[in-house]
């Protein structure tokens, strides 16, 4: 019995209760007639009232009796569903334990390796389950569809949950590894598959042939417009468009060259021109004997810069300098000095701010570091004369060499911040690169 069945009967018999009450009280009624009529009429015969009152009686205590009978056996039954839910609270809280005691188990062993963690976890789910399917098969009564359920969906449960770890834990891991890797949470899946396939940088994918400022105008207006009207146009365009993540630390890698560059260093964008092996260099900016390594972060202002970043930049400046020096028998020792005397410097710009312990560091490794340095508009037109012809062509931010074009003052090329100014100085738009000289 059910614990509303047995509510349902527990009303029945109080209404039952009241009823016999009811009948209580219209034999207490109907005696006191009886002692009236006894004393209007003292004809009544006292045996014919003795003989209905025995009977009444009778009739009433075997209805007590049926009913504490009822009564008896709906608290019988009710105290039955009680243990039944209490040993049920008791399963689940001891599976809950369980739980708790074996995944602090598993993790304290973590170092045995991420793939048996992730099937160690997931054992110890399905085994769980199946003790769940088997409680729920068993129990009295046997929740059947329930045991069902849970033996269908425990086996693909496994896989999924295991195939879940090793990636979680594997991505942690890479991330640890390749701090850079953390640029890229929260960009869209499809951004990051077009940079692999498009390893250039462009917005989208265009043929050899075609125009890259097309991407931003109108068939009509790339034919009707005139060079300075409709480039300019493409240019606001290209500014006024909604970044990606990676595209906003392009733009942030080209503005921190940029102020290289003004003041008289050689710069070659790696991150840009290398994409994914830049090995964590941004930006290696030259002059004279000098060079510095920089790592451009251009993140929102509630993330922080850590110590696995610097560690990173620092590293990889450590293997620049192992692979510039000729002498190979020179010592790592000998790096610390180079650092002193400013002949190669990491150093790390960013739009945010470092922690305390990625402060540290940065003092005890010889790291430059420059925080809260925001990105602000430049001069982003770049306009090159040609080595081998000597012809004047500006170069606008979309286009496919752009980051490969170098800058050199002493040779009258500048950068413009319009295409009217740029054609003012005799340069004109080429929209395929002809061997103008890139860095190396």
């Amino acid at each position: 019995m059910t614990l509303d069945e047995f509510q349902q009967k527990l009303a029945l018999f109080e209404v039952k209760v009241t009823e016999i009450e009811r009948l209580k009280k219209d034999l207490q009624d109907f005696n006191a007639s009886i002692d009236k009529r006894i004393q209007r009429n003292e004809i009544n015969s006292k045996k014919i009232i003795d003989e209905y009152l025995s009977k009444r009686k009778s009739e009433l205590q075997e209805q007590i009796k049926a009913f504490d009978i009822q009564k008896s056996e709906s608290e019988k039954q009710l105290t039955d569903i009680a243990e039944r839910i209490e040993k049920d609270r008791k399963f689940f809280e001891l599976k809950q334990l369980q739980d708790r005691e074996a995944i602090k188990k598993i993790f304290k062993e973590k170092t045995l390796g991420f793939p048996w963690l992730a099937k160690a976890y997931g054992d110890y789910l399905d085994l769980r389950d199946k003790q769940i399917g088997d409680y729920l098969e068993n129990k009295r009564p046997p929740a059947l569809k329930g045991a069902e359920a849970v033996k269908l969906l425990r086996k693909e449960k496994n896989k999924l949950e295991k195939e879940y770890r090793v990636s979680k834990y594997l991505l942690q891991y890479y991330e640890n590894l390749f701090p850079w890797l953390l640029d890229f949470r929260g960009e869209e899946l499809d951004d990051i598959i077009k940079r692999i396939l498009e390893p250039d940088g462009r917005e989208e994918s265009i043929r050899d042939n075609d125009d890259p400022a097309r991407i931003w105008l109108t068939d009509a207006e790339y034919k009707n417009l005139s060079s300075v009207e409709k480039y300019q146009l493409a240019l606001d365009r290209y500014w006024e468009k909604k970044k990606s993540s990676w595209e906003i630390g392009r733009d942030y890698e080209r503005y921190i060259g940029y102020l290289y560059e003004s003041e008289g260093f050689e710069v070659y964008y790696q991150g840009i021109v290398k994409g994914f092996e830049d090995l964590g260099r941004d930006l290696i900016c030259t002059k004279g004997n000098n060079v510095e390594i920089v790592q451009c972060k251009c993140w929102s202002k509630n993330k922080t810069i850590h110590e696995k970043h610097i560690n990173q930049l620092f590293g990889t400046t450590v293997m620049y300098w192992i692979q510039k020096v000729k002498d190979k028998s020179v010592q790592f020792d000998l790096f610390p000095s180079s650092i002193r005397a400013a002949q190669i410097m990491p150093c790390f710009i960013t739009s945010t701010e470092l922690s305390d312990s990625a402060r540290q560091f940065a003092s005890a490794l010889g790291v430059k570091i420059k925080e809260k340095f925001p990105f602000v508009p430049y001069p982003s037109i770049k306009c090159n004369v040609s080595r081998t012809t000597g012809e004047k062509i500006y170069h606008l931010p979309f286009d496919q060499q752009y980051d490969k074009t170098l800058i050199e003052e002493e040779r009258s090329e500048c950068y413009v911040e319009t295409v009217a100014k740029a054609e003012s100085l005799g340069f004109r738009r080429a929209f395929q690169w002809r061997g103008d000289k890139t860095m190396q």
